[in-house]
């Protein structure tokens, strides 16, 4: 369970005194012999130079060490002391990962304790080992999570099961279509837009691998109907559209390579790293329906492809002209060397445009 955080912080750094504090307040007050001082001076000794996960850890390590139980006990102890404080992502997490680590041969005190924990923190990452080592009897216990009146476990349920879950351990058997659909077919007109959004990035993940499979289930969805479908399907198919795939432009009722670009410009065809380029694009569309744009910058062994804009109602001969300013200011996921580059409009799937530019370095020859 993921939550706004106001503060603008690294997340890292919320793991920290007072959220060790909260998970040791709620332990001491459910399990009497718990040695209080001693988990929480082992918990932060060191935490400061570590990085969000690896905080998760060294927390969920001392905590391991200060509940010398057998796990059926320790688990026992986790689901009382949830009830005892105001556990939320960052003082509960450790205490799930806890599960994660150290409940796998113990599968049915495992999922309880998840259950109880997840509405109060995060459970996704702690259920792939389960998922790993007992495969099916760990997805049945997940298809009745999917029924539960409780918002946060129908999305466990669901997220827990994603193919290419970020942060998560991959289960390959998960990657395979099929396992998890019927939890996604329970889920796909949650009332909860919180447990839909799961659904749709679980059907992402599918697409990645089987976008057959994935573009079936959709249209299966759609003719099925339901209040929220358009808004799943939508969300759904975004990396589908994002690669022009044909058959999901046309369960979004875009013809596929339908529109015309009458002019493109650039306001220079030389950008320096750290500047932006601009550009106008003039188009017209082919066929009455929607038109999804976008448009990619492409180099040697690189082709990005970005969201530039949606026409739902788009009419044949009618003028559409859409100005874009492309940052290239350098972040660190991602290394923009100086040299040549090509900017493609691509409308409905098809490159429609293309024009040159150079990219130049900011460092003086």
């Amino acid at each position: 369970m993921w939550q706004r955080v106001a503060v603008a912080q690294p997340l890292k750094e919320l793991i920290n005194a007072g959220s060790v504090g909260v998970l040791a307040d709620g332990i001491a007050a459910v399990w009497a012999p718990f040695a209080r001082a001693a988990f929480v001076r082992s918990a932060l000794a060191g935490l400061a130079g570590l990085e969000l996960k690896d905080r998760v850890r060294h927390v969920a390590r001392a905590l391991h060490e200060a509940l010398p139980l057998p796990f059926p006990d320790a688990a026992k102890v986790l689901r009382e002391s949830a009830g005892q404080v105001r556990l939320d992502l960052w003082s509960g997490w450790p205490a799930t990962e806890h599960v994660g680590t150290h409940g796998v041969e113990h599968l049915d005190e495992s999922m309880a304790t998840l259950a109880v924990l997840t509405p109060h923190s995060t459970g996704e990452f702690a259920v792939r080992p389960l998922l790993e080592r007992h495969q099916m009897d760990a997805l049945k216990i997940m298809y009745r999570w999917a029924d539960s009146p409780n918002e946060h476990l129908r999305r466990l349920a669901s997220e827990g099961t994603r193919p290419r879950l970020p942060w998560g351990s991959r289960v390959r058997w998960l990657m395979e279509p099929g396992p998890a659909i019927p939890i996604l077919d329970a889920l796909r007109d949650d009332p909860s837009e919180y447990v839909r959004r799961s659904v749709a990035n679980h059907v992402n993940d599918i697409a990645k691998d089987h976008p057959e499979t994935a573009i079936d289930l959709l249209g299966r969805w759609r003719d099925q109907g339901g209040s929220h479908v358009e808004r799943v399907l939508r969300h759904a198919s975004r990396g589908l559209i994002k690669a022009g795939h044909p058959r999901a432009l046309t369960l979004m009722g875009a013809l596929p390579g339908s529109g015309t670009v009458n002019d493109l410009t650039l306001a220079e065809d030389q950008v320096a790293i750290g500047d932006h380029l601009r550009f106008t694009v003039t188009l017209t569309a082919d066929h009455p329906g929607p038109l999804v744009l976008k448009y990619a910058i492409r180099r040697d062994a690189s082709h990005r492809v970005y969201h530039l804009a949606e026409r739902p109602t788009a009419k044949p001969g009618q003028p559409i002209t859409v100005t874009k300013s492309h940052s290239f200011r350098p972040v660190t996921t991602r290394n923009e060397p100086p040299g040549p580059r090509t900017l493609e409009i691509i409308i409905n799937g098809a490159v429609r445009a293309t024009a040159p530019f150079l990219l130049k370095s900011t460092t003086p020859a």
